[in-house]
């Protein structure tokens, strides 16, 4: 199993305490550190993904769960009317986030704010966030990063000028949290409320 190079100084941590503990107390002090040494190489797990090929494909950038699907009209960096998808993650999901579509990164913005609970709507504007917005062939896709109430840290791995795969890994957020994604107004969404994603894997839109 390989795991997101984040997640090392948590799970190297959580392992020397358990060592300690154990050496130096007995089995039952040490248990609870290794539940959560146990936990962190769970939480950190970066498994391989399949990632669908076809003309069109937009792929969901985070696993979790569908908790938004409106059109809007996004005002700072793309300035126009889109369809905006947004992604719940639990503590239980896959936190590594990868790329909808092949592109080029335009710009690369982190912004400071508070910590909300990542499942309520106004937590993509007032909470920490990093906003990366790729240059397709299907025009500006922005996808946000969204630090949540437990998860205070979202780590964007590219900058401007990078080019990504779809479905190439490009960042993670440390713990429950949430991701947006912009996507152009013509793109035929394929999820609907509730449904559940991975990241890499499933079609979340498609656009000709």
């Amino acid at each position: 199993m390989k795991f997101a190079k984040e997640g090392y100084p948590f799970i190297a941590f959580f392992a020397v305490i358990t060592i300690i503990t154990f050496v130096i107390g007995n089995i039952w002090i040490a248990f609870m550190p290794s539940i959560v040494t146990l936990f962190m190489l769970y939480f950190f797990r970066d498994p391989e993904r399949k990632t669908p090929e076809g003309e069109g494909f937009l792929i969901s950038p985070a696993d979790g769960k569908i908790i938004l699907i409106r059109d809007i009209f996004e005002s700072e960096h793309l300035k126009k009317d889109i369809k905006q998808i947004s992604i719940f993650m639990s503590p239980l999901n896959v936190h590594v986030n990868r790329a909808p579509c092949d592109g080029k990164v335009k710009e690369v913005k982190h912004n400071k704010g508070r910590f909300l609970a990542a499942y309520k709507d106004d937590a993509s504007l007032k909470n920490e966030n990093i906003e990366m917005v790729l240059e397709t062939k299907y025009g500006d896709i922005l996808v946000r990063q969204v630090a949540g109430y437990i998860a205070r840290r979202a780590v964007c791995r590219v900058k401007p000028g990078d080019g990504l795969k779809r479905g190439e890994r490009y960042g993670i957020i440390k713990f429950s949290s949430r991701l947006d994604v912009y996507l152009p107004k013509e793109t035929a969404i394929k999820v609907k409320l509730g449904d559940r994603v991975k990241a890499g894997e499933t079609i979340i839109g498609v656009i000709k």
